[in-house]
């Protein structure tokens, strides 16, 4: 078998995502060797290679964090996985538990740490995630980034219940994660979108109540009335400071409303004071733990949760599959197949 991997300049975007012959790696002491099956794009990767990503991608690096593999080496020390598991590896190197430190989020697999787009892949053994057993080795390949991070949203420091209202605002792979994590914690779920399309997909998905945007510019004053006017306790605001004081005049009080990545306001538009109204809690989280990866997966097996996959690529169409997902406003997940 032809062994390859894509390395990443990021001084060149997609020119920059080059392929290259890959020697099959000898796994330290405690690092497992794994034949990745599948890998998947996350915004980040995006902004890593537009050099625009609060941590800098390390020149020549493999990306991305998402992906899944069977393990085919272990290293003397490592009693976490065995041959033959399928795994796949938490978002920060080192991150296992507890309050999130600087240090932790230093070290990420597909930005300093060689990633998952290559035939193998080394993971440190306190990296080691195993994959729910319904889930195929594409829908496994999704979890990393997205998925823990709407579940790190939902469940930290307290998690939503089932007597309560979560909005989810968007549909990138957050928002799509976090309604399908929210119905599985058995909330219910009001959803912000841009148009009928995908309004009726979010309805499949799990959401009670979908909110068309572009129809209805004052969806907050909509979110009120369909929660009889007491506002929503949690909001998963995936879009960022174009949508925040929508989602502020959304939220009941002593809501939490959680930011996911950055960004920045259009041109010519005002943040209003997110601080006047009803007393709130408003915070910008990154990806959770390896137990956090581990809790969802728990959960994503009680419940046979499947998350969103919109297109499939095989690795030779790896540049391409990157092109889709910058211009083309997938529904779900971006995945490579290795074979």
């Amino acid at each position: 078998m032809n062994a390859i991997a894509y390395h990443l300049d990021p001084l060149h975007g997609l020119a920059g995502l080059t392929v290259r012959d890959q020697e099959l790696p000898e796994p330290g002491p405690n690092q497992v060797v794994i034949e990745v099956r599948a890998a998947s794009l996350n915004r980040r990767d995006l902004m890593l290679m537009d050099g625009i990503y609060p941590l800098p991608a390390t020149p020549d690096i493999i990306p991305l964090s998402d992906g899944v593999g069977e393990v085919i080496a272990v290293g003397a020390n490592v009693t976490r996985a065995a041959l033959g598991d399928r795994v796949t590896a938490s978002y920060f190197v080192r991150y296992v538990s507890g309050p999130q430190r600087l240090a932790h989020v230093a070290e990420q697999y597909g930005a300093n740490y060689h990633g998952m787009l290559a035939t193998y892949a080394v993971i440190e053994e306190d990296s080691v995630v195993h994959v729910p057993e319904h889930l195929t080795d594409v829908e496994a390949a999704t979890l990393t980034c997205a998925g823990v991070v709407a579940w790190a949203a939902l469940t930290t420091p307290v998690p939503v219940r089932p007597e309560q209202t979560v909005l989810t605002v968007g549909t990138g792979a957050v928002a799509l994660f976090g309604v399908q994590h929210a119905k599985m914690l058995g909330a219910r779920v009001i959803s912000i979108t841009s148009g009928p399309d995908k309004a009726e997909r979010l309805r499949k998905l799990g959401a009670d109540e979908t909110i068309d945007r572009n129809e209805t510019r004052d969806w907050d004053e909509k979110v009120r009335e369909l929660t009889d006017g007491n506002g929503v306790e949690h909001v998963v605001e995936a879009v960022g400071l174009p949508t925040l004081s929508k989602s502020v005049r959304s939220a009941g009080y002593n809501a939490m409303i959680t930011m996911i990545g950055a960004s920045q306001l259009p041109k010519g538009q005002t943040l209003e004071n997110p601080f006047v109204g009803p007393y709130l809690g408003i915070r910008r989280i990154a990806v959770g733990s390896r137990e956090d990866f581990e809790a969802m997966n728990r959960t994503i097996t009680e419940h046979r949760m499947r998350p969103v996959v919109d297109r499939i690529f095989p690795l030779d169409q790896a540049v391409e599959a990157y092109r889709y997902f910058r211009d083309d406003n997938p529904f779900g997940k971006v995945v490579v197949t290795m074979s």
